[in-house]
């Protein structure tokens, strides 16, 4: 049956009919609607937000709740964090028994509510009690974001979309710092505006539902590594372990970077253009993942330290507001290739039972670096007795250095015993 039909005396295909939200993305082994797909990518667009909203508002929230000391200020930033750390290692392992969708919709839900009560709160107790419910709904959905993408694409499809999620995910960064930034200036309830955004995955999350229902969810089947329990464990801590020493080493940019360019001279609207240049080279690599991978081959994880390290140095060396942008885009860069990478393989690591679980558990160490790194970095200070602004560039690139040296000497041990051994 011919699946066209005559329109100004030319055929147009059925498929080309389609509502744009229904045509059909590949997936490296079937197909599933844009609508599913655009699903996916707003539940990992949301992954950046918990906190994000407190920054730009801190010095007003003491003048509108003056009994408010600085820890109270400080918990609105870090207890979304605090939460969402064991919330992901929990739906990890429960996810198996009840059902992502359900958790799906459960944490975009509380997610959303937090956004709500925001507006609603008359006391600092209050908001700090709604941001830790922020981040029992942000870590319900952490690990889902990533998992989404292993249970619908495979082989190359699947390494480019979790690119285009990590690129998405910067992106919505940047976009948001800014928006709540100028929400700030207006009123100081409106940035708490972003955490609104769930209800765009709410209504999408049926889209995915019917995607898992269909053949065109197909990774089930993929061939995996067979490991103890479903999981490469020995494989995935390495992940791990890397996955926190980056996050923690890029900190250095995201804490101390305002402090480094004030006493430079530069205001604060330079620090936040360096900033977003800083997200815009961490997400322009999601892009272009394959062909970096295929560019770089079993060496990303080694060029993407190279880099890092590279981009610290040459902040601790200058301070020159060119140099340091000229090692922001070397570090984000950096960064950029590794983070999605390391979700891609990953994946690779476990059976598809077990994707979520071994996700979850790499996904922990961004947020174990985030708390982490500034306790780090002012331990090490007041143990040197320094207080440069220029320390913890030097301190962080130092690590990388060593950290390159140690893993270029480890496969170098691992040829050289191979090469005997034949």
């Amino acid at each position: 049956m011919d699946n066209s039909y005559k329109k100004g005396g030319g055929k147009v295909s059925k498929r080309m009919r389609l509502p744009f939200f229904k045509r059909k993305v590949y997936t490296g082994s079937g197909y599933i609607t844009i609508a599913a797909l655009a699903g996916i990518w707003s539940v990992s667009a949301l992954t950046s937000l918990p906190g994000l909203a407190v920054s730009p508002i801190s010095e007003k929230l003491q003048s509108v709740f003056p009994a408010a000391t600085e820890l109270d200020i400080q918990l609105l930033t870090t207890l979304p964090s605090l939460f969402i750390i064991p919330f992901i290692l929990l739906v990890g392992f429960i996810s198996e028994k009840v059902g992502y969708i359900r958790l799906l919709y459960l944490g975009l839900w509380l997610y959303f509510l937090s956004g709500a009560l925001y507006f609603l709160c008359g006391s600092i107790k209050q908001l700090i009690i709604v941001s830790a419910l922020l981040g029992v709904g942000a870590g319900i959905i952490i690990p889902l974001s990533t998992s989404l993408v292993s249970k619908f694409f495979s082989g190359k499809e699947r390494t480019r979309q979790y690119g285009y999620v990590s690129a998405l995910t910067n992106i919505t960064l940047v976009v948001a710092t800014a928006v709540t930034g100028y929400l700030a200036d207006i009123q100081w309830r409106l940035p708490f505006l972003v955490y609104l955004l769930p209800i765009v995955s709410i209504l999408l999350v049926p889209a995915i539902n019917h995607a898992k229902n269909s053949a065109a969810m197909s990774n089930d089947v993929e061939e995996k590594p067979s490991a103890s329990g479903g999981i490469d464990y020995w494989r995935l801590v390495k992940y791990m372990l890397y996955y926190l020493l980056i996050t923690y080493l890029v900190m250095a940019i995201s804490i101390n970077l305002p402090f480094f360019l004030g006493k430079h001279g530069y205001d604060s609207g330079v620090s936040g253009i360096v900033t977003s240049i800083f997200f815009i080279a961490m997400m322009l690599p999601g892009f272009f993942l394959n062909r970096i991978i295929a560019v770089l081959k079993g060496n990303i994880l080694l060029w993407s330290l190279l880099l890092i390290g590279l981009g610290l140095a040459d902040i601790f060396f200058n301070s020159s507001v060119v140099y340091v942008t000229l090692g922001c885009i070397a570090t984000g860069f950096g960064y950029g290739i590794a983070q999605p990478y390391i979700y891609d393989v990953t994946a690779s690591s476990a059976s598809p039972q077990k994707t979520t679980v071994a996700l979850a558990l790499v996904m922990t160490m961004n947020y174990v670096a985030i708390l982490i790194s500034p306790f780090v970095v002012d331990y090490v200070q007041e143990l040197a007795r320094v207080g440069s602004v220029r320390f913890p560039f030097a301190f962080n690139s130092a690590i990388a250095a060593a950290a390159l040296l140690f893993m270029c000497l480890r496969r170098f041990y691992v040829k050289y015993n191979k090469s005997n051994n034949e």
